[in-house]
């Protein structure tokens, strides 16, 4: 029986929280809701129905984008809890990984480069996501990167540089892993904070320098350009800014000097056991975590002011 707080012959009984989905609380009057906004749109598919309750909800991204499948995800939750019934399938679309094809491999002069930074510019860092350089971006990562190529999800953008009109370097971005606890202690983060603030800073999941291009301090040298390139195109593209940088390095392969050159911070290490462990036990390497804040007050803005 819920606890009812008494102000004078009123009792007001604290919403219970029935769901729980992405870091969000949905109570009963938020299921209430779903469910009468499903009957009074009978004729409407589940797509379109996701569509409306993010406009109902103003339920958007920070550059205005619905987020829909978010939304779609939620719904799906509410019908298999046996909260809310929605309508059935009209098409079964299998998820995009498993009909996504693998990068095709595209030739490209491979003539080995030598020399120094200074030969190769003027280096131009093209952002190519949804751009007719992409499929080069996805193929040359495929290709030539150790992790191969894997379809981003979220917030990402894709960089080739580009030195005399040939490409030297790939560079992805992504929104940040939820939980990383060396980085979570490092900017004093609250569980409460790190749900918050998790969206103002990016990961980089890809940085490949083609192979045939060696070219001594480059790599941290693109770091360093990077950094202030990315929050400038991140802001204007998603709406939001920026204040850190992160990434994850394979330990086992290399040893993180050229972030270390480019001013990353090592913070420490993964647990090797994923986002949705349930185990507790260690599933994949383990990883070393480097930072780089983009702002001396980093921590102001990433805690809402309370540091």
């Amino acid at each position: 029986m819920p606890l009812a707080f008494g102000l004078g012959s009123c009792y007001i009984e604290p919403m219970e929280t029935l769901i729980r989905y992405r870091g969000k609380e949905f109570t009963r009057k938020d299921v209430d809701f779903v469910r009468q906004f499903i009957a009074e749109h009978p004729e409407d598919s589940r797509w379109s129905l996701s569509r409306k309750l993010c406009t109902a909800w103003d339920w958007v991204q920070p550059n205005g984008v619905l987020r829909d499948m978010v939304c779609r995800g939620l719904m799906l939750q509410m019908d298999r809890a046996g909260y809310i019934q929605l309508p059935p399938l009209r098409q079964h679309n299998p998820p995009p990984f498993l009909r996504r094809t693998r990068p095709a491999r595209t030739e490209i002069d491979q003539t080995p480069l030598t020399g120094n930074v200074a030969d190769l510019q003027p280096l131009e860092f093209r952002q190519v996501r949804r751009t007719p350089w992409e499929p080069l971006f996805n193929s040359l990562i495929e290709e030539h990167h150790y992790l191969g190529y894997c379809q981003p999800v979220g917030e990402h953008l894709k960089y080739i540089v580009v030195s005399k009109d040939r490409p030297i370097a790939c560079l992805a971005w992504s929104s940040a892993p939820r939980h990383i606890g060396c980085r979570d202690r490092f900017i004093g983060w609250s569980q409460a904070m790190r749900k918050q603030y998790l969206s103002l800073m990016a990961c980089n999941t890809r940085f490949l320098l083609l192979p045939w291009i060696q070219v001594p301090c480059l790599a941290s040298h693109l770091l360093g350009r990077m950094a202030r390139i990315l929050p400038c195109d991140w802001e204007r593209i998603y709406n939001h800014p920026l204040y850190y940088l992160e990434t994850f390095v394979d330990e086992e392969r290399f040893q993180g000097t050229c972030y270390r050159a480019a001013g990353w911070l090592y913070l420490g290490r993964t647990t090797g056991r994923g986002k949705n462990d349930q185990t507790h036990k260690v599933n994949r390497s383990i990883k070393g975590v480097w930072g780089k804040p983009l702002a001396k007050d980093f921590r102001f803005h990433l805690c809402g002011g309370q540091i």
